[in-house]
């Protein structure tokens, strides 16, 4: 059944250097919009739910061409206030091979999302009308003033019944220097209140500062998160170990982790077009079918095909439809479709 969810978090601009170039080599960029709560609303709209962003956005020219982009994914823009004076933006230098994609991030303190007052937002209504949040570690690491909005937010939503996602998405570069001290207080506080958590053995280890026995990552991911579950009272944990090849193929297995029992997809190996938003794409995955209903080798097989199918498809935003991946869950790769 369709559900309403809201995901909260920052509009980017995302400025891309054509094909494979260095931002040294390039004199054009091509831009769009997008951030983690962008494309899982996106994505969770092709699968058929109503799909909203709470942010903020400048009441300006750039404010109105990204609400017209983010319309043009299919989401609602009913819990989006105007306010401020800049978007945050990127620059993304595609990787090949060997040589891994880039991110600079500009901006983003003085965006309209970062330094939105809490009274920006009405979350006791927004949570009446949502059955779904969905909130990231990105998020997490901007400010104290958005970390207050983020768990105000959770609670709200938990008060009135629904269900709160948390993608853990821990950046390095965001937190600064003592970076997992900083962090873990704040994690700790929204792993309490979520429901639903994207996470895997390193962020137990690093964030969390969890230790194990284990030394191989599926066997420390099948300790720790058997323990995060348990200390949290998390219903479903859920994530992906990548392999990244010379050949400019990545490999990626997803697992899930739900009523005491792991869940693990096949290992798929395939060419990636586009590197960024496919770790949305499988959480949307992972999302679509809890709320659906499907058993755990279907929810965890449509979430990793959801998130090998983000990286055929240019832009952050995950665009497949839930007959796209259930296409791909069976069907032949490469054949042309008539």
């Amino acid at each position: 059944m369709a559900k309403h969810i809201a995901a909260f978090g920052e509009v980017m601009m995302r400025l891309q250097v054509p094909g494979y170039e260095l931002l040294s080599q390039a004199s054009t960029l091509n831009y769009s919009f997008s951030g983690t709560g962008v494309n899982v609303a996106a994505a969770l709209s092709h699968f058929g739910h109503t799909g909203y962003l709470v942010s903020t956005l400048p009441a300006n020219p750039v404010g109105d061409a990204a609400i017209s982009y983010l319309q043009k994914l299919g989401i609602t823009a009913n819990y989006i206030s105007r306010g401020g004076k800049y978007v945050g933006m990127y620059f993304l230098e595609n990787g090949f091979g060997a040589r891994a994609s880039r991110v600079t991030y500009s901006n983003r303190l003085e965006s309209s999302f970062n330094t939105a007052v809490e009274e920006t937002y009405d979350f006791e209504q927004i949570a009446k009308n949502i059955d779904v949040v969905h909130f990231c570690g990105i998020t997490l690491a901007m400010n104290d003033a958005v970390r207050h909005q983020m768990k105000s937010f959770a609670k709200a939503v938990k008060n009135n019944g629904g269900t709160v996602v948390f993608d853990c998405n821990y950046r390095p570069s965001h937190w600064g220097d003592q970076g997992y001290a900083m962090a873990k207080p704040h994690y700790e506080d929204m792993l309490h209140l979520a429901d639903i958590v994207m996470m895997n053995e390193k962020d137990a280890l690093l964030t969390l500062g969890m230790t194990t026995e284990k030394e191989q990552p599926e066997d420390q991911l099948m300790d720790l998160m058997e323990k995060v579950a348990k200390q949290y009272h998390i219903s479903v944990l859920a994530g992906t170990h990548r392999s990244i090849h010379n050949d400019n193929t990545h490999s990626l297995r997803g697992y899930m982790y739900k009523n005491d029992t792991f869940t693990f997809s096949q290992t798929l190996t395939f060419s990636v077009y586009d590197r960024i938003g496919a770790g949305d794409a499988y959480t949307s995955g992972i999302v679509h079918g809890v709320l659906q209903g499907f058993s755990a080798e279907q929810t965890v097989s449509f979430a990793t095909t959801a998130g090998m199918l983000a990286h055929t498809i240019v832009g952050d935003t995950p665009m497949s439809t839930e007959n796209d991946v259930l296409r791909a869950m069976t069907a032949s790769l490469g054949d042309v479709e008539r």
